[in-house]
């Protein structure tokens, strides 16, 4: 990386100091303020981390303002439409794209692990039929550091390799088992002659005393969604799973600490939210009135699935995603379902609108997500666990790296102190 100098003057005692300017392959420099508060007595104050570099990563860029997003430094425009779910997962964990030979070993190691212990397996029994998935997946997840002792070194590459293969293999299964512990279904196993999204579907909607029959579309519109959620950066649950990892917990821990972190509704459950809104909304005709709701900045009504935190311009992820969208709508005969027209019919007039456009409130990948998964029959209690089971590859790539830096410390953010100053104890009679 090329270096820069920047001079820092304390207005009010007239210090001066230097700090470093670090330059990435893209995107903003960064100032190196580790000494600022040896040198000047001062911390910085960033809530929300809004300009904020927590890490070095090699992972993933985002430009907001451009709307792209490249994941080891390829478009994910090129991704979504060449490439397959598990080929992601592995640029993304290791680099590169795999080789033939090393695709199909990656497929293998992952088909090697989908089934899990059935002693996990009866782990369920102790949740409600009612409880919320993510409840379930984000508890049996860090269970599973009870049951590979002998593979939790973090310290030791192989480990941490078998423990990506386990948790890639095994998420799938885990949610598969979540969704039928809340319909009293018999759990369906995996099948390992059947790609990742494939045998999803065949987990999740597959029953003894029939056979399923898999929908290439949607099997092809999984696999996509998947590649598209994958991984984002320096995400809220991304940002856990390091900061969990930071300690030297075992990755197990650590992605469940991320898991529970995306269940948050500002975060994973936004595509749960826009199918919400939907069904406030009820009908087409409602639309300029809720539009109208939208705009009314005393009115608690929000337009869910339009705009992002970090795009100012249209998610790349949502403009790939949208053409999906219409694409299972019509393969699935539900074009015509009031819900899905009313979604359509949103998009349309909101991206006409002025106040939408100069604000570029544009529909996001929630928006679109949430209407193929309820498309394809997933509920929405399950959408985020759906999430989940993508983004779980985005934060193994991210503990693998933070892992094996050498430079790795404990994750510590400091604070503006605004409590009481120090004062005595009272004793109880004197109160």
């Amino acid at each position: 990386m090329a270096e820069k100098k920047f001079e820092l003057t304390n207005l009010v005692t007239g210090k001066k100091s230097v700090a470093e300017v670090k330059s990435g392959t893209l995107g903003p420099d960064v100032l190196n303020i580790a000494s600022l508060g040896k040198d000047h007595g001062l911390f910085t104050f960033d809530p929300g981390f809004m300009a904020t570099a927590a890490c070095e990563s090699k992972i993933t860029f985002i430009d907001g303002d451009e709307g792209v997003l490249l994941h080891r430094g390829i478009p994910i425009e090129q991704l979504a439409e060449k490439s397959n779910f598990l080929e992601v997962a592995y640029l993304l964990i290791n680099g590169e794209l795999p080789t033939g030979e090393q695709s199909a070993e990656f497929t293998n190691a992952i088909g090697h692990h989908t089934m899990i212990n059935e002693s996990l397996l009866r782990f369920f029994n102790g949740f409600q039929y009612n409880a919320h998935p993510m409840a379930m997946l984000s508890g049996v997840v860090a269970s599973m550091s009870a049951f590979y002792h002998d593979s939790m070194d973090i310290n030791n590459p192989r480990h941490r390799e078998i423990f990506a293969h386990r948790i890639i293999a095994k998420i799938p299964t885990i949610a598969a088992a979540a969704y039928k512990h809340s319909l009293g279904q018999p759990f369906v196993y995996p099948r390992n002659d059947l790609d990742y999204g494939s045998n999803l579907l065949h987990m999740f909607f597959a029953v003894p005393c029939e056979p399923y029959h898999i929908d290439p579309v949607t099997a092809q519109a999984l696999d996509l969604l998947f590649i598209l959620h994958a991984d984002h950066e320096q995400n809220a649950s991304t940002s856990t799973v390091r900061l969990a990892g930071s300690t030297g917990a075992n990755p197990y821990a650590a992605i469940s600490a991320g898991i529970s972190a995306l269940w948050g509704p500002a975060h994973g459950g936004a595509n749960e939210a826009v199918l919400a809104m939907l069904e406030q909304i009820g009908t087409v005709e409602n639309v300029p009135k809720y539009l109208a709701k939208a705009k009314d900045k005393n009115d608690n009504f929000r337009l869910m699935g339009f705009g992002h935190r970090v795009y100012k311009n249209f998610d790349p992820r949502a403009t790939i995603i949208r053409a999906m969208c219409h694409k299972v709508l019509a393969k699935l005969g539900k074009s015509d379902n009031p819900l899905f027209e009313l979604a359509l019919r949103l998009e349309e007039i909101a991206l006409k609108d002025d106040y939408f456009v100069e604000r570029k409130l544009y529909p996001n990948v929630d928006f679109y997500s949430g209407i193929i998964y309820s498309a394809i029959g997933i509920p929405p209690s399950m959408f985020t666990v759906m999430f989940a089971i993508a983004r779980t590859v985005g934060w193994v790539a991210h503990w693998q790296e933070m892992i094996s830096d050498p430079a790795m410390k404990i994750s510590r953010p400091r604070q503006l102190y605004t409590g009481a100053g120090k004062r005595n104890y009272v004793e109880v009679g004197k109160r």
